[in-house]
Parts: C-alpha cells; sequence; structure tokens
C-alpha cells in the first residue's frame, strides 16, 4: 500500500507559492533545505528571513517515526497530554528489543517472549492514538521509512538519532527526543533553532571498491564528531546524482556521527528508480511535477559559496575505502594506510567478526554487492577468516535476497543471518566470550562505535567500513588487507586477488515479502485499553515532575566531573538495559555508569559527599535525592553525543541532578536537558573546567535567568575559599518556561486542558 498520497499532495500543491514567498522574504535563491524548511513553517508562509544559528523557528512537520525503546517514552508522555488521536502521521517500529544470539527466526521468538508486555503495550497503545505499528521482524525503523514513509520535499522527525536516513529521499528528517514527538503528535509547533548550512559537493563518480560509505567516512573524517553541530548538510553535483537512492540514505544516516542536524539530497532520477521500485509510482509522479521545488536552486549550486557557511568538495573519482575508528566515527584511515596506521597505534589486526547490514547498510544493493565478494570464496579457493554476520534491514530486503539466492551463498562461507532487527550495532548482541573483556578487533558496517557499544566490551576495537570492505576483511582476517593491492593466500597455497565489488542498484525481478509486518491502527480507537500493569518492571505510568520554585540553586553537590567523552550511551547505556525503557526509576540505576570519574579515572566510581565513600553513580545521586539535596554534572566537549534518548536526560532529571554544566553540548541532548526542565549551560570560558573540584557545591544565580544573560555559579571549595565563574546557556524565553513548568510537557498539558 501507498501511505500520505493526500498529505503529500497537499504539502506539493503549496510547494509554489511557500517556495516564492521564502525567496521575497530572503530575497535569494534557496537551497534544497531552506526550501523544505521555509515550507513546513507552522501555520504561516515565510514573512522573514530566519537568522541560521540564531533565530528559534516554529515548525510542522509531516510525520513522527518512533522505535520501540523510544516510542515507550515517548508514548507514556503523550498518553497524559489530553489528545485522543494523534495529529499527524506517526508509526512505531519494533526494532531495538531484539538480541542477537543464535540466527533470526529463534532470536526473534526469544525476543518475542521476553518482550511480549513491552510489545502488547506498544501495540495497544499505537491503536488507541492512531499509530501505525510495526511488528517485530518487519525491520529496522529507518529502513523502513525509507521504503515506505519518506518522499522528497517533506520534514519529518524520529525519536532516534538515525532517522536522517531519510535525507536519501530528499527530506528533511530530524533526530529527536520523545517530548519533541509529544509535541508534533499533539498538533502543537515542533521549535528548532534555524540550522547552518553546510554544503558538500561531490564530483567524479564511484568506482571500484570505493562506495557511498567511504564518502560519509571521509566527511566525518574532516568534520569531525561535531563540526556538523547545528547544520544540514547539503549535498549536491554530479556525483550526488551518479549515487544510489539506497546510498544517499547511508550517507545521511551517518550524518548523525558528525553532530549534523541531518542531511540532505535533491530529488533525482534514483530517488524516482527507489519510489517506482518500492510501490511508490503515484508519489514520482507527483515528485515530478514539483521536482524544481524538490532540489536547489541552480545559482545556489554554480556559486555554492554564497549560499552555504561552509563548502566542501569532494571528488569521488580519487575516494578510496576507508577504515574509521576505533572508539570514535570521525578517526578516518583510508585502507592504504592502515597498516602503518595499526602498527603506530598498537590495534589489533586480526579480525574476530565481520558484521554487515543495520539501518546504515542493508539495501539491496549493499547486499549484492557483498555477495559477489563471498562467491569468489569457492571460486578461488579462499575460506573466510572471520565469523560473519548479516542483519537485514526490513523483511522486504530479508525476503527479497532469500529469494534471489544471496542468503544461500552467505551460507555457503559460513556466514550466520541475524533478525531483521538493529542487534549488534545497538549493542544487542549476546556476543560469546565478550565478558572475558578480552582485547580483540571486529569491523562492521554500522554507524557507531563507541567503547563497548556493541557487545559490552571496552577492548573491543570496532571499525566502521563499507559492506564490500568489511566483507573482505572478514574473508582476509586482518584489519590491514587492502584488496586494492594485496593478494590472499588460498587453500591451494596460491596467491589470488579478490576481484572488485559488482552487485545491482535494485533487483531486476523487483522487491517481494509475503508479510511485511504492519498493522493499521483502529479508525475509533477509544474503546481501546492500554494497561500497564503497577507491578511491572518493564513499564511505569509517568508522574509529572515538580514545578521549580523560581529560587536560586544553592547547595548542589558535585555527582560526577566527567572526563572525555561522554555520550549517551555514557550517561544511559543501551544493550541489556534497553528493557527497562519504559520504566524511568528502573532504567534511572544505570545513570553515568558509564561515564569515567575525572578524580579517580575509574567509571560508576563516584565520591558520595553525605559519607565520604566511593559508590555507585546512580547509589550516589539517589542518596541526595533522599536527603533533599540537588546536584550538578559536568562534563567535557559535546556532552550528550549519540543517540537521540531522551533517557539521558530524564534519568537524571528523576534522580534529582538540577544542572549539567559542560564544555558543549550536542544538540539533541542539549534539546531534551530543556524539554525535561533542566539547566543545561556550558563555560564561559572552558578552562573553568580544570576549577571543578571533587567535594565542591555550588550556588547558582539563576533567578533572574533571561535569554542571552550569563548565569553566575559560585563554586564552594571544601578549604573554605569560594570562586565565582560564568555560564552561558541558548534558553529563550518559551524554554525558561518549560524550567519554570518543570518540563516542556507539563506546559503543553496545561494548553491542551484550556483548550478542552
Amino acid at each position: 500500500m501507498v501511505f500520505d498520497l493526500e498529505m503529500i499532495q497537499k504539502l506539493y500543491d503549496s510547494l509554489p507559492s511557500k517556495i516564492e514567498a521564502a525567496r521575497k522574504a530572503t530575497g535569494k535563491p534557496l537551497t534544497l533545505a531552506e526550501k523544505i524548511l521555509y515550507s513546513h513553517l507552522y501555520k504561516t508562509h515565510a514573512n522573514k528571513a530566519f537568522g541560521r544559528g540564531k533565530d528559534y523557528v516554529d515548525f510542522a512537520p509531516d510525520r513522527v517515526a518512533m522505535q520501540d525503546a523510544t516510542a515507550q517514552m515517548a508514548l507514556l508522555q503523550f498518553m497524559t497530554c489530553g489528545r485522543d488521536k494523534v495529529a499527524v502521521p506517526s508509526t512505531v517500529h519494533c526494532d531495538h528489543l531484539i538480541q542477537a544470539k543464535v540466527e533470526a527466526k529463534s532470536d526473534l521468538g526469544t525476543a518475542l517472549d521476553s518482550n511480549k508486555e513491552v510489545f502488547d503495550f506498544l501495540a495497544s497503545i499505537s491503536n488507541k492514538y492512531g499509530v501505525g505499528f510495526w511488528k517485530p521482524g518487519a525491520g529496522i525503523i529507518h529502513q523502513i521509512v525509507l521504503e515506505n514513509y519518506a518522499f522528497p520535499g517533506g520534514m519529518m522527525i524520529g525519536t532516534d538519532s538515525h532517522t536522517v536516513n531519510a535525507g536519501g529521499l530528499g527530506m528533511v528528517a530530524i533526530g529527536v527526543g520523545g517530548a519533541d514527538a509529544v509535541d508534533v503528535m499533539a498538533g502543537l509547533p515542533w521549535e528548532l533553532k534555524f540550522p547552518k548550512l553546510i554544503g558538500i559537493k561531490l564530483t567524479g563518480k564511484l568506482s571500484g571498491w570505493v562506495s557511498a560509505k567511504d564518502i560519509i567516512l571521509k566527511v566525518a573524517g574532516i568534520l569531525t564528531v561535531k563540526g556538523g553541530t547545528g547544520a544540514i548538510v547539503e549535498y549536491f553535483g554530479e556525483g550526488a546524482k551518479s549515487l544510489s537512492c539506497t546510498g544517499k540514505g547511508t550517507i545521511c544516516n551517518m550524518g548523525a556521527e558528525i553532530g549534523a542536524t541531518t542531511s540532505t539530497f535533491g530529488y533525482d532520477e534514483s530517488m524516482e528508480r527507489y519510489l517506482r521500485a518500492t510501490g511508490r509510482a503515484e508519489v514520482a509522479d507527483m515528485a515530478n511535477k514539483v521536482k524544481e521545488h524538490l532540489t536547489g536552486d541552480p545559482e545556489v549550486y554554480a556559486n555554492p559559496e554564497a549560499y552555504f557557511d561552509q563548502v566542501i568538495e569532494v571528488n569521488l573519482s580519487e575516494l578510496e575505502p576507508y577504515l574509521n575508528g576505533p572508539f570514535t566515527p570521525d578517526l578516518a584511515t583510508p585502507i592504504s594506510q592502515m597498516k602503518e596506521a595499526a602498527a603506530k597505534n598498537g590495534w589489533p589486526t586480526k579480525v574476530e567478526v565481520g558484521l554487515i547490514g543495520s539501518c546504515t547498510n542493508s539495501s539491496y544493493e549493499d547486499i549484492s554487492r557483498a555477495v559477489s565478494l563471498a562467491k569468489q570464496v569457492a571460486a578461488k579457493n579462499l575460506k573466510t577468516k572471520a565469523e560473519f554476520t548479516i542483519t537485514p534491514g526490513s523483511e522486504l530486503i530479508r525476503y527479497t535476497i532469500e529469494r534471489d539466492g544471496f542468503l544461500s551463498i552467505f551460507d555457503e562461507i559460513g556466514a550466520k543471518v541475524f533478525a531483521n532487527a538493529c542487534g549488534p550495532c545497538i549493542g544487542m548482541w549476546a556476543r560469546m566470550g565478550a565478558d572475558k573483556k578480552e582485547k580483540n578487533t571486529i569491523v562492521h558496517s554500522f554507524n557507531r562505535n563507541f567503547q563497548a557499544r556493541q557487545d559490552g566490551n571496552p577492548n573491543t576495537y570496532a571499525f566502521v567500513g563499507s559492506p564490500e570492505l568489511v566483507t573482505a576483511l572478514a574473508i582476509a582476517g586482518d584489519l590491514t588487507f587492502n584488496p586494492l593491492t594485496d593478494t590472499l593466500t588460498n587453500e591451494k597455497g596460491e596467491q589470488v586477488k579478490l576481484d572488485p565489488p559488482t552487485g545491482e542498484e535494485l533487483p531486476s525481478k523487483g522487491f517481494d515479502v509475503e508479510d511485511a509486518g504492519y498493522i493499521a491502527p483502529a479508525t475509533d480507537g477509544s474503546s481501546v485499553k492500554v494497561a500497564v500493569s503497577p507491578d511491572s518492571n518493564r513499564l511505569q505510568l509517568l508522574s509529572p515532575f515538580a514545578e521549580w520554585d523560581g529560587n536560586d540553586l544553592k547547595g548542589l553537590k558535585l555527582l560526577i566531573k566527567a572526563k572525555g567523552k561522554c555520550t549517551t550511551d555514557h550517561i544511559s547505556m543501551a544493550g541489556p538495559w534497553l528493557k527497562f525503557r519504559g520504566h524511568l526509576d528502573n532504567i534511572s540505576n544505570n545513570l553515568l555508569i558509564g561515564a569515567t570519574n575525572i578524580f579517580n579515572d575509574k567509571q560508576n566510581s563516584v565520591k558520595n559527599q553525605l559519607t565520604g565513600e566511593y559508590d555507585e553513580v546512580p547509589k550516589v545521586q539517589r542518596a541526595y535525592k533522599a536527603a533533599g539535596i540537588g546536584s550538578i554534572v559536568v562534563g567535557d566537549e559535546n556532552y550528550g553525543e549519540g543517540s537521540s534518548r531522551e533517557h539521558a536526560a530524564m534519568e537524571p532529571r528523576h534522580l534529582g541532578v538540577r544542572v549539567v554544566l559542560v564544555k558543549s553540548f550536542a544538540r539533541i541532548h542539549e534539546t531534551n536537558l530543556k524539554k525535561q526542565g533542566m539547566f543545561g549551560l556550558t563555560f564561559a570560558n572552558p578552562a573553568d573546567y580544570d576549577k571543578i573540584r571533587e567535594d565542591d557545591h555550588f550556588d547558582l544565580k539563576v533567578s533572574s535567568i533571561e535569554p542571552g544573560k550569563q548565569v553566575e555559579i559560585i563554586l564552594n571549595h571544601s578549604d573554605g575559599s569560594s570562586e565565582s565563574i560564568y555560564a552561558n546557556h541558548t534558553y529563550n524565553a518559551q524554554q525558561i518556561e518549560w524550567i519554570k513548568a518543570g518540563s516542556a510537557l507539563n506546559v503543553i498539558r496545561k494548553e491542551i486542558a484550556a483548550e478542552n
């Protein structure tokens, strides 16, 4: 079936007038990102130019998508807001709670049993409030969205940082926390600081071993994990047009790893081909009629420096395969330099496991190119040296590649096929032996490789590459193997060279599936009951956070001064903790257990200032809460990098943390803190981070907080001395009201109650 045709047609009908109004308001030609942003203003046409990186703007996204781990908290919040039905098309996708252990069928069966309570809750609450439900095994949220919902020129938000994947079909798709999703599902405006614009011009054409994945791996090396913060990345040029639609999706997907608000491409023939191949010819026909509005104006691409805040050029003809890592997705190493880099850094070079698939790289094209290498194992008398796994992105993909014989070819080289779910990429991998914490190397085609993310072992060195390079390295079993130049010794003792991968952009026989896994909601869900047992350890109804009394904050204790990288994985771990994503109190027991305390260089070990003893972070914070004492968390650069999970903001709020003070924030996490009524502040002088002592307590003069006004913080040291430092913030007037009310949801609830 084709979803949302009426909604898409309505948007396309309005594009000419909305974009013309935006050109008039800005007085210039427009980038694609600007066209989409200005055409999605909340209940208004453009009447002024917005300041990039300055002005907060209200938008009206076309749709909302939620994955099962974040949907629980998002929908628990939504059910308290007073609406009977979601105001925009919305979907839930059950993809995070399926652990990869044995193989697809048995793993899915185990997940259905162990998560029955949560899946039943999500199915029933979706049915009640008009939300489309994709059942467990249907596939990963971002692949499902690309196959069914993404459309050129649209705007969507999703409660997962890799929502940006839909940029491969010309959308502005943005990852958010659940509270943002509640805004949109409730029919309210969604607020975003108008993004800066980064233009990436692609010239030349890919060939041989190089793939779309290598483009974003190189860009990540250029921009780093925070170089895209607050910006939309727009790709253009002849090189962009030469890429497949799913290749574009891969590039946009990993845009989350450079901190970008989102990434996107202009509508072209590859997108039309993909729409038609996935049963959406009607959408392609509609897009063709307005295609000049679905890409940037010609003047922009002819002179990009005049229209973008930053321009980067990448020649695809000169690009080589990259491996990024370990422990961060922006440490980019060309494969030709890996041998030298591994020796210099002491990286283990034996590849233990190669993993392909996930939401980032599970297209038909990706799998077919990997299969072309798998075929060579038998043909050239080779033997695969490393374990090898495949994670299909959707049942549509899995069914089609099984029909076309790909899975049987993988089976011949000893590969293991996991369920259509996030699996190892999100840390849901029951890897045998990981508990031994041995130093080892894996290579995968996923998007993130933070320490301990995939298997829970902090000594697993994970490297990110294209599916074809990962397959080659799994065959070789050697991180330093360069398939462009190196040979392998086969079972006969002969030296053989792998042929470059080949594949099909789309299946020549078309896509096929028996059961895609979609369940439509009831037309009238008023009689549907959503049951949450009061004794459940998986689900917990929410109580509103308390309002702020408006006074200065005094006597806050230091909970932790986090050292170095502190991602949302460090703040609120995934893996086995995913099962508590619907129970705020239980999941709060993982608060900051992965962060490193700068004072003792240990994880999950902080000083309890009430006792003077060291204990686990959540236990210390619960002690402060029981004593009625607020606390503060101090962090480094790009704090909250990674997943959109709002649990990383809700947990400290629930346990009584009042302030998070850091050198800089990742965008989504800063917004999540604001939504939950917390003070998210940044050091006016980053060097003041070094002034924070372990036994400090803090007084913050916040009673007169105003937009743009610094906050004075008094550091009271244990030796009796004190000193003042200053912090910046980005709260506007509306966001300050969220703090006063206790949370943004409290404000929404009052507004909806007033309407009724």
